[in-house]
């Protein structure tokens, strides 16, 4: 397979890299490159000069805000937004919940939710997990019941990321409890403003806050937010997964952090010479460098094999390879970056000591560093435990 790209992919990159130079906020850049948590609206200004430009939705159909891009241009311009390094679009609104209206929604759905969803006029947030029911989501146990022309749901979601911001949620809840699990699980679009609907923060180890509680307490959702059929939820949630997880590479990402590290490690000093100096850290860094070109290789492989399969509903499996790759490559990246930090790498910097050449002030760049490394450390358990992916790969690929 030829993986050079063409003269007009390579002209599209440069596009992207020129859009991204002349409208993204430099504020909003340099708070991803060192490592600080975006507000709202740096997502939402983003979002919607992507959107005015085609580029927010640009895989859904053209009715609905996407676009002619083909799929190695899809490619491109997640990777260079990746590398700028500059926000995705909110990945519950464009990977997640649009896809699986577009899929499985009404018409009427589909005209009320999609424009607002692709310009980020509604943020979502993804209520999924639960406090028995992770990596088991089968087990969830919240519950919705018909009454009249609604459904009154009762239970509680956890781990909801960015639920603080949100406008709606998508819930994948119990309206059969007497079937087997799969089956008796429905997929609701549910208000916020609800009444009975209550966010609680949980503070991450990194002293974060990014994910939260809902509560459900007698929530009244119509049943015309019922997407897809009754008890037939779980093909959207296989659906919305199988999404979620191949833009969990984040080869962009990965490139973009690499490039930083390799500056910072020839400006860190360690016995007297630079740290890229160090052949024990050159070899670990090359090391994931090498990985991270086979992981590119493989999304390239999977992005040349998307053609053929537009319009199926069924998830690639493949998407399972790129999710447990791109975790973990992301994550020995963090552990190089405490490396690199060393001490300061510590919440609170250490004191000086007595005929220390430390400085009293740790660099700016390391202060974030372990709240990173921590912060990640959830990227092999979101969107299906890396184990849970590797027992996918095993059935779809061995037959095991």
């Amino acid at each position: 397979m030829d993986l050079r790209f063409t003269p007009e992919e390579r002209a599209f990159r440069q596009e992207v890299r020129d859009f991204v130079q002349a409208e993204l906020n430099p504020e909003t850049r340099r708070k991803l490159e060192g490592g600080y948590h975006l507000d709202k609206q740096d997502w939402v200004q983003w979002q919607r000069k992507l959107n005015a430009r085609g580029w927010a939705v640009p895989h859904w159909a053209r009715e609905w805000g996407g676009s002619d891009l083909t799929s190695t241009q899809r490619y491109l311009l997640t990777e260079e937004l990746q590398k700028a390094p500059a926000p995705l679009p909110v990945a519950f609104n464009t990977l997640m919940v649009g896809p699986v209206i577009i899929a499985f929604g009404t018409e009427e759905q589909k005209r009320r939710f999609l424009p607002a969803t692709a310009n980020l006029d509604i943020w979502w947030c993804q209520g999924f997990s639960e406090p028995g029911a992770g990596s088991d989501l089968a087990s969830l146990k919240t519950g919705a019941v018909r009454d009249g022309d609604h459904y009154v749901v009762n239970g509680q979601k956890t781990w909801t990321t960015l639920a603080q911001h949100a406008d709606w949620i998508f819930c994948l809840v119990r309206t059969d409890p007497k079937a087997k699990k799969q089956e008796g699980i429905s997929f609701l679009l549910i208000d916020m403003k609800s009444p009975g609907v209550t966010v609680r923060p949980i503070i991450t180890i990194d002293g974060a806050h990014e994910v939260n509680e809902v509560f459900f307490d007698d929530v009244r959702v119509p049943v015309e937010n019922l997407v897809g059929e009754e008890n037939k939820g779980w093909d959207c949630a296989k659906f919305l997964l199988g999404n979620e997880r191949a833009g969990q590479a984040r080869v962009g990402t990965s490139q973009e952090r690499i490039r930083r590290l390799k500056g910072l490690a020839a400006r860190t000093m360690q016995d007297g010479r630079p740290l890229i100096e160090d052949p024990r850290f050159r070899d670990k860094l090359a090391e994931v460098e090498v990985e991270l070109k086979a992981l590119e290789m493989t999304v390239m492989r999977v992005v040349a094999a998307e053609a053929r399969r537009t319009g199926e509903r069924k998830p690639d499996p493949a998407s399972s390879i790129l999710k447990v790759r791109g975790s973990e490559i992301l994550q020995r990246i963090t552990e190089l970056y405490l490396e690199a930090a060393g001490p300061y790498a510590l919440p609170v910097p250490p004191e000086p000591q007595e005929g220390s050449n430390m400085p009293e002030v740790a660099p700016e760049w390391a202060t974030t560093v372990a709240g990173t490394y921590l912060n990640w450390r959830k990227l092999s358990i979101y969107g299906g435990s890396n184990e849970i992916q590797r027992q996918i790969m095993a059935k779809a690929f061995l037959g095991l």
